[in-house]
């Protein structure tokens, strides 16, 4: 940890559990390569985080890993396949997220409560939106993908979209998905 900066640079091998680290005082964090997969909880409430750096190898991200931080934006790898539920729930700073291209799922209300976030871009490999994933997000504009299978439930309740396209491959809408 670099008390100058109040960046946390951490390393290691499979699944981070945690950061052993005050969320009181950490604005920045550095994922380093060898770390794949980020636990649940990891840095939930990390209320100052403002960025983070995640590794190019990263499988997945846990359940409520990043809820409740200040980040404004976040790069998720090409390597990361799911986001868990509630990953980056109530970041109310989040405005711009780049999801990766293998993604498949989505967590139930992974992105719940982002009041900034305002488009996003589903890539053609996600096939399951998690129930209320996105809602109250003042989202007005989303790009949904061929290769989506499943809209969950209140997915995008609450957003401000004005016009949404449904690829032909959308099996299953739930119920109130993009009620307003």
């Amino acid at each position: 940890y670099d008390e100058d900066t109040c960046e946390l640079t951490l390393s290691g091998q499979g699944v981070l559990e945690s950061s052993y680290y005050s969320m009181d005082y950490v604005k920045s964090i550095v994922i380093k390569e060898g770390i794949t997969s980020i636990g649940d909880d990891v840095f939930a409430s990390y209320h100052v985080l403002q960025s983070v750096t995640l590794p190019n190898n990263l499988l997945s991200i846990g359940d409520s890993a990043f809820s409740y931080c200040n980040l404004s934006s976040i790069v998720i790898p090409d390597s990361v396949t799911s986001i868990g539920d509630n990953a980056f729930e109530g970041c109310d700073s989040l405005q711009n997220v780049t999801l990766s291209n293998r993604l498949h799922s989505i967590g139930n209300y992974a992105f719940s409560d982002c009041s900034r976030l305002s488009s996003i871009v589903i890539p053609n490999s996600v096939t399951t939106i998690g129930d209320y994933a996105f809602d109250w997000c003042w989202v007005d504009e989303i790009t949904l993908s061929d290769g989506l299978v499943t809209i969950g439930e209140g997915a995008f309740e609450g957003c401000s979209l004005t016009k949404v396209n449904i690829p032909k491959t959308v099996k299953k809408i739930g119920d109130n998905a993009f009620s307003g």
